[in-house]
């Protein structure tokens, strides 16, 4: 089976990450699932923003979680970005749109999801926050608002909790018994390089670096019965890579040239 391809903050590559722009066109080129970061603004929304401060992808600066809603909608998302198009011989020049513009709450995210059936979301909750456990818990309440928080089985759910954060995964398990969840690896310490996951999490995350270096990491991890989520995958050998060692999910910020190398 080959890897299900899941867009990395959206078609990162060519639109700005983590806008509505950038998620309809993974949808429109064929991704599996979407991939977003999640963080509490100052008054308790959850929105996606990948790092600690605005100031890389706004027109903006500060720090997300002191900076309120309507502050992080006045800000500009796309003009950063250079607008890559998503074949090679497209020579066009892109002006940011409206759907680049004012940022993404999870809410609105979770609107498109539910529109696209099939397609599943994959959230990153970040840590270490000023919030702490409230990210998660805020993030199972508005599940539950969507009837997502507490899927029939994992398999069947259209949402998966990922983190680096152990502690993070495990206060989720505690809120839910079958959201699936995954557990990211930057590194593979001793206690996780033979492919043992904790009790709470059902996919082991490794970063594609580490795929490279010991290939047969995703065989140990299967023969524990936990499949494997890799970030990010770009490269087409790295594309090639996951496909032989039978990687579950695959994350990429171009899933449309991904596609393209998986045959699809």
């Amino acid at each position: 089976m080959q890897p299900a391809v899941v867009a990395h903050r959206g078609a990162s590559a060519h639109r700005a990450e983590h806008t509505v722009a950038a998620y309809a066109l993974a949808i429109e080129q064929g991704a599996d699932g979407l991939e977003c970061d999640v963080r509490l603004s100052r008054d308790g929304h959850l929105v996606c923003v990948h790092d600690r401060r605005v100031d890389r992808t706004s027109s903006g600066r500060g720090v997300v979680s002191t900076l309120t809603l309507d502050r992080l909608s006045e800000l500009d998302y796309g003009s950063w970005h250079p607008g890559m198009p998503e074949h090679a011989d497209e020579l066009v020049l892109r002006t940011p749109d409206e759907s680049e513009r004012g940022v993404l709450t999870l809410e609105s995210l979770l609107d498109l999801v539910k529109a696209s059936p099939g397609v599943k979301l994959f959230v990153e909750t970040k840590h270490p926050v000023r919030y702490g456990g409230l990210v998660e818990a805020k993030l199972v309440a508005m599940l539950r608002r969507y009837g997502l928080a507490r899927p029939r089985s994992k398999e069947d759910s259209q949402v998966v909790m990922m983190s680096f954060s152990s502690r993070a995964v495990r206060r989720v398990r505690g809120h839910t018994a079958t959201l699936p969840t995954v557990l990211l690896l930057e590194t593979l310490s001793v206690v996780r390089w033979d492919g043992t996951l904790p009790p709470y999490a059902d996919y082991a995350g490794p970063g594609v670096h580490l795929l490279r270096t010991d290939p047969d990491y995703v065989a140990r991890a299967r023969s524990f019965g936990n499949e494997s989520y890799v970030w990010t995958v770009d490269e087409p050998a790295d594309v090639n890579l996951c496909a032989n060692l039978g990687v579950r999910y695959l994350a990429t910020n171009s899933p449309a040239s991904t596609l393209r190398l998986l045959n699809r």
